[in-house]
């Protein structure tokens, strides 16, 4: 069927693929005004020591777990990096799903482009819902640590010094 436009003869099947390229486009564009911008700092000392080993920055504090604030900082941390990567990865799932849907379909099947992105970007997007469980997980564990060892803690809690506070003086007058 084709149908008069401005004077031209279109059929309903490039009439939706002009919106689905529109959409796209749009899509497209929204994505990369959306996304955080990332730098990436490479340093590459190669006049160094020699006996040294290049250290990697970690997204952690190192485990060390020998007091209760210790494993909250440290499960407060892993919360945090799981939180800000998951949302980070989420929005590179959808830039990949717009982006892999403007590939032509080499067998000309009209919806074959989406279905093939979506297939890509339903990976990433599994992802980014590991490391939201990731999130929830470490926000758990310092709460089961602190039911599982209320006594201890509790214990040492007691035999804190308490601050000194001022103490009315009476004799003082």
């Amino acid at each position: 069927m084709t149908t008069q436009t401005n004077g031209t003869a279109t059929s309903k099947g490039d009439k939706f693929a002009n919106i689905g390229a529109a959409a796209g486009g749009f899509l497209g564009g929204l994505g990369s005004t959306i996304v955080p911008p990332v730098n990436v700092t490479i340093n590459n000392s190669k006049g160094g020591q020699q006996g040294t080993k290049a250290k990697a920055q970690s997204l952690l504090p190192p485990p060390e777990f020998w007091s209760p604030a210790q494993t909250r900082h440290y499960c407060n941390s892993l919360r945090a990096a799981a939180v800000t990567l998951s949302i980070e990865v989420a929005m590179g799932a959808e830039i990949l799903n717009a982006t892999l849907s403007q590939v032509p379909d080499p067998e000309g099947k009209s919806f074959g482009s989406k279905i093939r992105a979506a297939k890509v970007a339903r990976k990433m997007r599994k992802a980014a819902a590991a490391l939201q469980s990731a999130a929830k997980n470490a926000a758990a564990c310092y709460s089961v640590y602190t039911q599982e060892f209320e006594q201890e803690i509790n214990a040492v809690r007691h035999r804190a010094k308490r601050p000194e506070r001022p103490r009315m003086n009476w004799a003082d007058q």
